[in-house]
Order: structure tokens, then sequence, then C-alpha cells
């Protein structure tokens, strides 16, 4: 037995969320909500999901702002990368941006590290800090799988033009701490479908072998 992943893709930036949980204990992480709390609970409910920790890859507004909602019907710790504080503390001027309504974090953060691990049933989270979308960005590795956030897309990368980018420090995320993962390596995202640490080191644009020339 194993790990269970659940994608719900939310809100009017089709945010992937991930339901993370032991097959045998139904002890769950649950990655990145930003929109649609009531949704994610009642299907944690009618799952019978025990929520130990909502965690978030980083604190942009739509992966975010609907944790401290989701744990007052949910329970669970929050966990966040402290280099992307400031970004949970400004939510509401980031929603301000796009339109969209205040927001406001879980009032207790606890602090995610590289190379921390994060025991769930019978498995493990191990933490990489994988900055360049913003300096606090992290990604979730266990077994074959890594939940990277906006770090690497099928195809893309995530944007670095906002608050704490940088398109130099994402590349060297990608290349440096996801792609020696392991080809088979299952990339699951903060946007769109899935794909390969494979595919990706082989044909992406942006950080894929191709790109390495000149």
């Amino acid at each position: 037995m194993g790990l269970v992943t659940r994608t719900h893709t939310l809100g009017p930036f089709a945010t992937n969320a991930y339901l993370v949980s032991c097959e045998r204990t139904r002890e769950t992480a649950v990655i990145d909500v930003g929109f649609d709390a009531g949704a994610i609970a009642a299907e944690i409910g009618r799952l019978g999901l025990e929520v130990r920790y909502l965690l978030n890859t980083h604190a942009h507004y739509d992966h975010v702002a609907a944790m401290a909602d989701l744990q007052e019907r949910v329970g669970g710790t929050y966990w966040l990368h402290p280099d992307d504080r400031d970004l949970l503390d400004g939510l509401t001027l980031q929603g301000a941006a796009f339109g969209l309504p205040p927001a406001r974090g879980p009032r207790e953060v606890h602090p995610l590290a590289h190379g921390q691990t994060l025991p769930l049933g019978d498995a493990t989270l191990k933490v990489i800090h994988t900055p360049g979308h913003s300096r606090g960005s992290v990604s979730f590795h266990a077994g074959g799988t890594v939940w990277d956030g906006d770090l690497l897309f099928a195809g893309s990368v995530g944007r670095t033009d906002l608050p704490g980018g940088s398109f130099e420090q994402l590349v060297a995320s990608v290349r440096e701490r996801i792609f020696p993962l392991g080809d088979d390596t299952l990339v699951l995202s903060g946007h769109g479908p899935e794909t390969t640490v494979g595919i990706e080191r082989r044909s992406n644009p942006f950080v894929g072998e191709g790109a390495l020339r000149p």
C-alpha cells in the first residue's frame, strides 16, 4: 500500500489542488487549496479522510486563499516555507491586483525546510526547496511522484515576473532538484495536466535539453 492522489481543479485560474492520502490509514495531506474550501471539505468527509497536514507549495493567492477556511472545517496543521511568509501576509493585496476578494491565511504557520520529511501514514513526504516562481516555493516528493506547484508544467514553467520570482533560480531548481528525481517520476503541477520528469527533461522548451544549447 502507498499514497493515493486525488486532483481537484479549482477557481478562475484552474488551480490544481491535491488530496494525498495513505491508502491504509487514510491520513491525508491537502496541497494548495485556493478556492472552494466547502467542496474540498465535503469530499474529505465523503471519503472518510483524516487530515494531518495543510501544505502550500507557495503562497500565491490562487493556491492559499482558502486554506484558513479549510482548516476550520477539517483541521490539520498548516505548513509553508518562511521565504513566502510575506506573500501569505499580503493575500488581500495579491487578490486585489486580480479583482479577487480579501483573504487571510491560517494564523499558525509551521515552517518547511529543504530536506525535511513529513510522515504521512505508512509513507513520507520529502520537502524540496525549489525557488524561482517565488522565493519560498517548495516541491513535495514521495515514491515516484513530485507535487511541484508552479515550478514546472507540462511543456512550460511558472511565471517569474511576480515579486520574488527569478528565471535563473527556477531553471536551477528544475535542473538540480527535480530532474535528478528520475525520468519516470510523475510531475503533478499547480496548473494543467500531469507530465513526467523524462518528458520535460527531453522536450521542455524552457528548461529541457534543447534549452541547454545556445
